[in-house]
């Protein structure tokens, strides 16, 4: 005799965000060599220490960023989504399964007055990729580049 399962969805387990993460998974493998921390030194100037509203953590921002483009997530809105399902973003972004995702505003507000200064993301992504030449997690020695054709739009 054959019995459908059924699926309990609100079932009590106990996991951790931590055994959800596959062990050879990129974004583990990227946590263990890189040091984002370096990133608060970088944009301390740009806060303020005791007035306003809590800000969304700079290396969790730059940190989702740095996801959307690794995972050819385009936008920000998508994004959002997308950490919001993926445990393996949450635990890189060390968010619990409970926690809410900051808003998608909150990104495209922060990329476009706090750190309008292309230096900045500039410096960020530098130290990044500098870290990541350190322990051999790219090598600069392929290079490419987009060679798209298009059809002009001229005397017609």
């Amino acid at each position: 005799m054959l019995k459908k399962p059924i699926p309990e969805q609100t079932e009590l387990e106990m996991v951790t965000l931590d055994s959800l993460v596959p062990a050879d998974h990129l974004l583990r493998k990227i946590d263990s060599v890189i040091n984002f921390s370096f990133i608060h030194d970088r944009v301390a100037d740009l806060y303020c220490a005791d007035n306003g509203r809590p800000a969304l953590d700079p290396v969790r921002m730059f940190k989702a960023l740095f996801i959307g483009y690794l995972f050819g997530v385009r936008s920000e809105r998508q994004l959002v989504r997308e950490i919001e399902v993926n445990v393996a973003y949450r635990w890189f972004l060390r968010l619990k399964l409970t926690d809410k995702v900051f808003d998608a505003s909150t990104l495209s507000q922060n990329r476009r007055r706090r750190y309008r200064d292309a230096s900045v993301a500039q410096d960020i992504f530098d130290g990044i990729v500098e870290q990541a030449l350190d322990h051999g997690l790219v090598e600069g020695s392929v290079l490419y580049t987009d060679s798209t054709h298009l059809k002009a739009n001229a005397n017609k």
